[in-house]
């Protein structure tokens, strides 16, 4: 039995059933002879959540044909019931995304919104805002005199949750270049600083090269400048990972020299030479494939106003937060949240946190 994919064009009646009208499509498909429509019922006797397909036959243009046919149960106010997002296609599913995004951070979002930012039509972007207040009525009404969509009182969002970490990392890549401008979902930046880091230099072909090797499990030969060697030096290593210590980025990679799995910094590759097949395996460096569990609480000597507002920075529980770590970023860890020193040394309202199980993990990195 043929399948036609199917899809409401528009309401052609309903019939009340509690408060949500089971309505009447009038359906779309396209069988051999082209497009072909029927008109199509929806009984009373249907669930009121999404149905997945309805089986039904009917007589088009004088043919019998067989249909498979999504019905959607359409509230009173015109939107979807209980439809899910995995059936929407993927480009409406971000469309209508980014109608939350600009709803719940700017409070209004508009036709021009959409079309600037995808490059949709003035009727593309019409429908994209009245599918989204389909899905969510509650979330925006219209002003107008500004003429926009603007965020309402009851906004609960139903396609993105809501992330202050995403926000500053979009406003972070912005600022510093990464991301363009027009590839920015946030409408109006707020003015950014930050504190400068020196600008890590990496080779664009050091870095495909090493990433080459990963992905064909080789080893390379490397000129590498090492701080404990007065000159840089060739060595073979094989890398299996890259990793970001929160300034510089690393390969994880076995040295053939040393003879054990090590941290290289990519700005420190001078040159690369040459390229064979590697013997070692990745799943052999414990320290990259085991975690460590740091517990950090507020430094004992801070008051217990100053304990409190540390604790929400680190966003801690019972006065202490659990942070997991790759073994084998451990130091790089504990030197970026200030743990790598006795707490003592540092005033309190300077050192902030504490190692709360310090021997226990001290006693696992020797």
């Amino acid at each position: 039995m043929a399948q036609f994919s199917m899809e409401i064009m528009r309401l052609t009646g309903s019939v009340p059933r509690g408060n949500q009208h089971l309505e009447f499509g009038f359906l779309r498909g396209m069988g051999r002879s082209g497009e072909d429509a029927m008109r199509v019922p929806v009984s009373s006797t249907f669930s009121l959540s999404w149905l997945n397909t309805l089986q039904a036959l009917g007589t088009v243009a004088g043919q019998t044909r067989n249909w498979v046919i999504p019905v959607s149960v359409w509230s009173s106010r015109g939107g979807i019931v209980g439809a899910e997002k995995a059936d929407l296609r993927w480009g409406i599913e971000r469309r209508l995304e980014f109608i939350e995004f600009r709803l719940f951070w700017e409070g209004r979002v508009n036709r021009s919104d959409l079309m600037g930012t995808f490059g949709v039509s003035l009727n593309q972007a019409s429908t994209d805002l009245n599918r989204y207040y389909g899905f969510a009525p509650d979330n925006m009404v219209y002003d107008k005199r500004a003429r926009t969509y603007v965020r309402s009182p009851e906004f609960k969002p139903k396609f993105l949750e809501p992330d202050a970490s995403r926000y500053l990392a979009e406003l972070r890549s912005v600022a510093d270049g990464i991301l363009d401008r027009e590839d920015s979902w946030i409408a109006n930046l707020p003015p950014y600083a930050s504190a400068p880091t020196p600008v890590r230099g990496v080779d664009p072909i050091t870095l495909r090269s090493i990433i080459g090797a990963i992905r064909r499990s080789e080893a390379i030969e490397v000129r590498y400048q090492s701080l404990s060697s007065p000159e840089p030096r060739w060595r073979w290593i094989a890398p299996h990972a890259i990793a970001f210590d929160g300034f510089r980025w690393h390969t994880r990679a076995f040295c053939l020299t040393d003879e054990c799995f090590k941290d290289f910094l990519l700005s420190r590759m001078l040159e690369i030479r040459g390229s064979r097949e590697s013997g070692t395996s990745a799943d052999d460096d414990h320290d990259w494939h085991s975690e460590v569990t740091l517990e950090v609480g507020p430094h004992p000597d801070l008051s217990e106003a100053q304990a409190k507002v540390i604790a929400l920075d680190y966003g801690m529980r019972g006065s202490r937060a659990k942070i997991r770590v790759r073994r084998a970023l451990l130091y790089y860890a504990l030197k970026r949240l200030g743990l790598d020193i006795d707490p003592a040394a540092r005033k309190p309202q300077d050192q902030q946190i504490v190692l709360l199980n310090r021997d226990l993990v001290l006693e696992g990195a020797t």
